[in-house]
């Protein structure tokens, strides 16, 4: 096969591949940080991609886990690079925000449960769910994204849901208000 029919099969797997994933990537980088970075991010991942598009698996499912999986790397490192140690969490839409007055006051209420639950779970918790339920990425793809075995997924992803229900079925800790009145004026 010639130089540029070679050239060219790889050209057009790239595009394919950009065209497919490159709006899940996005989402995936705009859980975990801001709308500007995740598209900065998302470029040197398509970047990285096109440099070792031989490393890419061929399957869909198997090449959006990779993407993810080097998504989260670049931003971890991108974190790194700017004295920024925190750890990578996946953010919620603000429930605040995406409740829409109706008179479901039921799915408000559940909103805004799974809203604080969610903001008391671990990062690590958080990032096991979402592979899950928003990435929809079987044990095994999720478990290549984070580096660790489908097994070690499965227990990670049963643990973070055992979190996710305990934050649910606790009370939301009241805030602390400080009194405007003190002991000595009452």
């Amino acid at each position: 096969m010639s130089p540029n029919r070679l050239e060219n099969q790889r050209a057009e797997r790239f595009s394919a591949l950009y065209d497919d994933s490159y709006v899940d990537v996005l989402r995936f980088l705009a859980r975990r940080t801001s709308l500007n970075a995740a598209e900065d991010v998302a470029h040197e991942v398509f970047l990285t991609a096109w440099r070792r598009l031989d490393d890419v698996p061929m399957l869909r499912d198997e090449a959006r886990a990779w993407l993810f999986g080097t998504a989260r790397n670049c931003l971890l490192r991108e974190w790194r690079e700017a004295g920024k140690r925190n750890e990578l969490s996946v953010r919620i839409a603000d429930a605040a925000s995406t409740l829409r007055l109706s008179d479901e006051a039921q799915t408000a209420d559940t909103r805004l449960d799974l809203a604080s639950a969610w903001s008391r779970l671990d990062p690590s918790h958080q990032e096991v769910l979402s592979l899950a339920i928003w990435e929809q990425l079987p044990s095994s793809l999720a478990g290549t994204v984070l580096g660790i075995s489908a097994q070690s997924y499965r227990v990670r992803l049963h643990r973070a849901r055992s979190a996710l229900r305990q934050h649910l079925d606790e009370p939301t800790p009241p805030q602390h208000f400080p009194s405007t009145v003190t002991e000595h004026q009452a």
